[in-house]
């Protein structure tokens, strides 16, 4: 079963999928693509994924995973969240 902690994971491997940066909207969709059957056999989260998405993508950028973009901006890899994949 999926928990919320497990959503960073998903959003960095998403977003490596994505050639690194995308919009909250394609980092979504890729999420949902590669993920769904875990989201939907996951109880509540089905229902409050797509806010604990943007939960982790908080948590990323503070720990220097993600870029700390504007609002409205793509979300990007930052360097460190680069080097975790090589």
């Amino acid at each position: 079963m999926a928990v919320r902690d497990v959503l960073r994971d998903w959003l960095v491997e998403a977003l490596e999928s994505l050639g690194g940066s995308g919009s909250v909207l394609e980092v979504s969709q890729e999420v949902w693509r590669l993920h769904q059957r875990e989201i939907e056999s996951a109880g509540d989260l089905l229902y409050t994924w797509q806010y604990d998405l943007r939960w982790a993508a908080t948590v990323l950028r503070k720990t220097g995973v993600l870029a700390d973009n504007s609002r409205g901006e793509p979300w990007t890899l930052a360097r460190a969240g680069r080097a975790r994949v090589e």
